[in-house]
């Protein structure tokens, strides 16, 4: 299945509502031992540098200058967490591959997202995102492997959607499902959105405060 949940109207509206409260940054870590305690549901957001990270996490939260983005390849070099409601985090992770970097450094941001994913027992879902107009490359392979070695639950998330022709979005969402159909730790979900339009962003709220917050 590629396509989003049929979230019902209520669902919609009170993940509407949780994003609506206030949000603020709460920390860089270039550490793990740097990060708070897992008192607190976390999701993360990963992806290739220039992915649009930043720029989703702004438009889930309705905040345009939260999440800083860049056009500068690499620029999220620690996890950055930002607290919702006082009892949501969200982390954004550095971006992978790009190539203007040491292979030192490489390692180095690499190493500390991969210890994000086994050292947060509180990590709910991670989010992976890819570019919509390009696809899965080999470097989110790497990814999609260190996420199945983590045994951490992960959504695919298709960001920059309304750069393609709305008949070619449902082809995407399909292949992309297809290849990750036999990863062991991957949701069979694969979302499409744009920071830019709003699609699908309703939807990857809902999807969030499924995966990590009880039913009122």
């Amino acid at each position: 299945m590629s396509e989003a949940a049929a979230f019902a109207p209520e669902a919609l509206e009170a993940a509407r509502v949780l994003f609506a409260r206030p949000v603020r940054f709460l920390m860089g870590a270039v550490r793990i031992d740097d990060m708070p305690p897992p008192d607190l549901p976390e999701v993360a957001f990963a992806g290739r540098s220039n992915v649009g990270k930043s720029s989703l996490i702004n438009a889930l939260v309705g905040r345009k200058g939260l999440a800083r983005a860049s056009n500068e390849p690499g620029r999220t070099r620690e996890v950055n967490l930002f607290l919702l409601d006082e009892r949501l985090r969200l982390a954004d992770l550095p971006g992978y591959g790009w190539a203007r970097a040491s292979k030192g450094t490489k390692a180095r941001f690499q190493n500390l997202g991969r210890a994000y994913l086994r050292g947060r027992p509180n990590l709910k879902r991670v989010y992976l995102l890819i570019d919509a107009r390009h696809g899965l490359k080999t470097a989110d392979a790497e990814a999609l492997d260190a996420l199945d070695q983590a045994a951490v639950s992960y959504q695919i998330v298709l960001t920059k959607a309304d750069k393609l022709k709305p008949v070619d979005v449902e082809p995407m969402l399909a292949a992309t499902a297809k290849a990750v159909s036999r990863r062991p730790a991957a949701f069979p979900r694969v979302l499409a959105t744009s920071a830019e339009s709003g699609l699908g962003v309703a939807e990857l709220r809902a999807e969030i405060a499924e995966a990590t917050l009880p039913p009122a």
